[in-house]
């Protein structure tokens, strides 16, 4: 049961990263920089799991510059999104891939739904935030520094000339 719960909480994280920019700090998503978790979506406080839709919404209002009635309108399109994510997370079926093929559609939909609420120049913020949430998913967990990753710092093992 345990490691049920993780894969729904690893999942909870891999589609909640479109909504992270890539180049502010992660001690940023992390309790504001106040000396949060440990990563992997830990906030301050100790808490696990995806932002919450008010936190995404601050924290897309703050990325895009979103206009109070931005906000509004983007609002119930998180909630939404965030109800389906639940109801998935709670379907004990089973079927993991199926699960995150599902969970992928609903973000790739609600990200349909937000881009369509943006003005030209959000646009281009928030594709080119896709863009490098896309990027880091491919390099797999870690990245550069991580585990797994490339910890040199130099991208390859030094020179012994």
């Amino acid at each position: 049961m345990r490691s049920k719960r993780s894969i729904y909480w690893a999942l909870s994280v891999f589609l909640a990263l479109p909504f992270l920019p890539a180049s502010a700090p992660a001690a940023q998503y992390q309790g504001g920089g106040q000396g949060g978790g440990q990563g992997g979506g830990m906030r301050g406080g100790g808490q696990r799991g995806p932002m919450s839709t008010d936190d995404r919404l601050k924290q897309m209002t703050k990325d895009f510059n979103l206009t109070a009635d931005q906000q509004s309108k983007i609002k119930p399109i998180l909630v939404d999104s965030q109800k389906k994510m639940d109801d998935l997370r709670n379907d004990s079926s089973g079927d993991r891939q199926a699960m995150r093929s599902k969970m992928m559609d609903i973000q790739k939909d609600t990200n349909t739904q937000i881009r369509a609420l943006l003005d030209d120049k959000q646009k281009d913020l928030f594709d080119k935030q896709q863009e490098r949430m896309q990027n880091r998913q491919r390099r797999g967990p870690g990245g550069p520094g991580g585990p797994g990753g490339d910890n040199s710092g130099m991208g390859g093992p030094p020179d012994n000339n």
